[in-house]
């Protein structure tokens, strides 16, 4: 079961305080016992649509990356910092971010 997802909230709560964002999805287990997951919403227990929409709606205009990658495709790296993980997570969020301007156009 996912907890309850109040990141929107605490980023729309951060409004002009966040100057750039590392976000990441993760796969929530438990109190205290989670990993971290690919970055597409259905891959963890994180609406990322929803994090990306609130730094949106804050006018947040700062740097956007993945946080961390896992090593994937037989990849071989530094723990955490997963080349492929970390590009496709890039895409991801650019994609995320585009779809989220293009809604909001008045």
């Amino acid at each position: 079961s996912n907890p309850d997802n109040d990141i929107p909230d605490i980023i729309r709560s951060l409004k002009g305080r966040i100057h750039f964002a590392h976000v990441r999805n993760l796969q929530y287990n438990a109190p205290g016992d989670f990993q971290e997951a690919a970055h597409f919403s259905a891959d963890g227990s994180m609406d990322m649509y929803a994090i990306m929409k609130a730094l949106y709606d804050i006018g947040f205009d700062g740097i956007v990356r993945p946080d961390h990658g896992r090593a994937i495709w037989g990849e071989v790296s530094m723990p955490g910092y997963g080349l492929y993980d970390r590009a496709l997570g890039a895409c991801y969020l650019n994609g995320l971010w585009e779809a989220i301007e293009k809604q909001n156009r008045n």
